[in-house]
């Protein structure tokens, strides 16, 4: 997110947030661009709670509860369009929520679709498990996702770059998030989950 803003973006889309932490993605953006406009979006009633009492308190920043598997709901949605202005370039933010989605919901369908309401210029921010290069056993996360109203859908590095299709990748390209610009003397980690930073073409 940091790299997106320091390259201009002050427009985020970030969808499938979760729990608010700290520092949320607002606080990192904000800090570095104040005007910057946040929107979240997230599918779970409790989130939405978390969410409209840490992250709503000030005119730059909105919440929807809203599902990915629906993309037009978000980008139709009144509190997100009264805040993101889809004409301008924006951040599209998707970290750590399309392996939440499976096959048959047409993960790609969905990112084509958000791709495409995003303006030239616009960035794409993604996260998603894997079980290419992990450095551990992730069946038994897989398990318990499996046992839960949540499914993990793992996916393989050619298919986790598919979701990137019409974007430009930001060097280093999708790796694993350890390995993505690491801050000077920070040892390695490979973790199980790929990242990467794509712009839309201008």
């Amino acid at each position: 997110m940091r790299f997106a803003t320091e390259n201009g973006a002050r427009q985020i889309l970030d969808i499938g947030t979760g729990i608010p932490t700290s520092p949320n993605t607002h606080e990192v953006a904000q800090s570095l661009a104040p005007d910057t406009r946040v929107a979240y979006v997230d599918n779970d009633p409790i989130v939405a709670v978390h969410a409209h009492a840490r992250l709503t308190g000030t005119h730059a920043t909105a919440f929807a509860l809203a599902d990915l598997r629906d993309p037009q709901s978000i980008l139709r949605h009144p509190d997100i369009t009264a805040l993101i202005d889809f004409t301008r370039p924006a951040a599209l933010v998707l970290v750590a929520v399309l392996h939440f989605i499976a096959e048959h919901e047409d993960p790609q369908r969905i990112v084509r679709t958000l791709r495409d309401a995003l303006a030239p210029g616009s960035w794409l921010v993604l996260t998603h498990g894997t079980d290419d290069t992990a450095v551990h056993d992730t069946s038994d996360a897989v398990e318990v996702y499996r046992t839960s109203a949540a499914t993990l859908n793992l996916r393989p590095h050619r298919q986790v770059l598919g979701f990137l299709d019409g974007f430009t990748l930001q060097e280093p390209g999708l790796v694993t998030i350890g390995e993505w610009r690491p801050d000077p003397g920070t040892q390695v980690t490979r973790f199980g989950i790929y990242g990467g930073v794509a712009r839309k073409p201008q």
